[in-house]
């Protein structure tokens, strides 16, 4: 019998990587003689670089940066060598949880940063880039990554703005005359979960910009500066971001990774079981074991099991699933193609208790699946 072990983090817990050591080890204590394979995966979000690294046998760089806020902090992205390609998280420099709460403000937050490690990357030799874009602190529609790059923004008295989101609504031109790098010369992947468009009442300013610290008039005024973004890369570049499905993610860096890195944006579960050779594990194993920190109806829009449980359909894999709460019911698990699915917290009784013994509890809850599974 062959196991594909393939969870994503759990998160404030442990890596994806040890949920499947701990997966693996309650697997020897049913079924001893069988074959494991440990794929830990990601959707694109938190951990997405590391397990990408890894996979790919790269290395951690080490680099400074800018935060949010244009402080100077150490950042890491991945870098694999051998294939020439980059895994850059920009939560990595450009993440909300990088500054403290009384400074979460996106009309002064930036993505220069993440432009940083982009252009580190690329003078390292990178060729593909993979970038997670989840997490931000943002809304300067990646005006801020273009920055470190090259491009400067100029109002209509030709001054150079400093590239954060209060500024977006004041640019009149864009100068890209003097570039760091050619965008011709590299592909850029980015690994997007939402579909929302670069503006308007779904927009990236309405939807996310509060959780970022934005009051309602900073919302109207990010969304006007988003509006005007539009208008300008349109006339200079002749590309319309309107309203590109995910062109608002990240507080619109969907939109300038589009525009200033000609990138395409990819459902992130998708884009990391492709780039991995995900699928050729999964077909020619004859059990699937997946989980993540919490199983909820919004698992099933794009998360890790989500992705995994729709493509074990496609060859008839039975799936089962391992998580540290579970909040929807079986009639909605089967819905989804889980066969089977318990808890920590069902198995502990409390959150608490369920996240301090994640490693022990997954051990032993894996047992007890499995047993039940072999029935």
């Amino acid at each position: 019998m062959k196991i594909l072990i393939a969870p994503d983090k759990f998160r404030g817990s442990l890596t994806a990587a040890e949920v499947a050591e701990a997966i693996a080890e309650g697997i020897q204590t049913v079924i001893p003689e069988c074959e494991v394979t440990k794929f830990p995966l990601a959707d694109g979000g938190d951990g997405t670089a590391s397990i990408l690294t890894n996979h790919f046998k790269g290395e951690l760089v080490h680099i400074r940066v800018h935060n949010p806020v244009f402080e100077i902090i150490d950042a890491v992205y991945g870098y694999a060598e051998k294939i020439q390609t980059a895994f850059i998280e920009m939560s990595a420099a450009s993440g909300l949880r990088l500054i403290p709460k009384e400074q979460q403000n996106p009309l002064h937050t930036s993505t220069l940063g993440t432009g940083e490690m982009i252009k580190d990357a690329i003078n390292r030799g990178a060729q593909r880039i993979f970038l997670g874009i989840g997490g931000s602190a943002t809304n300067d529609a990646g005006t801020g990554m273009a920055a470190a790059l090259g491009y400067k923004f100029l109002d209509i008295k030709g001054n150079e703005l400093k590239p954060a989101g209060g500024n977006l609504e004041y640019i009149h031109s864009i100068n890209d005359s003097v570039l760091l790098f050619n965008p011709s010369s590299i592909s850029v992947r980015v690994a997007c979960d939402v579909s929302n468009p670069l503006y308007g009442k779904n927009g990236a300013a309405y939807l996310y910009s509060p959780q970022k610290g934005a009051t309602p008039e900073i919302v109207k005024k990010l969304d006007k500066g988003l509006r005007n973004f539009a208008r300008v890369v349109k006339d200079k570049f002749g590309k319309d971001v309107s309203k590109l499905p995910g062109a608002g993610a990240s507080g619109g860096l969907g939109a300038g990774a589009v525009v200033f890195l000609n990138a395409s944006l990819t459902s992130g579960i998708k884009l990391v079981m492709e780039i991995t050779g995900f699928e050729d594990y999964l077909r020619t194993s004859n059990l699937v074991i997946t989980g993540e920190g919490k199983i909820d109806k919004q698992t099933f829009q794009g998360k890790v099991v989500d992705g995994v449980t729709q493509l074990a359909k496609k060859y008839s894999i039975p799936v089962l699933a391992i998580c540290g709460d579970l909040l929807i019911d079986d009639h909605e698990l089967t819905r989804h193609g889980i066969k089977e699915a318990r808890s920590l917290v069902s198995y502990y009784g409390s959150v608490e208790q369920a996240m301090k013994n994640a490693g022990t509890g997954i051990k032993e809850v894996t047992r007890m699946i499995l047993k039940k599974f072999n029935q």
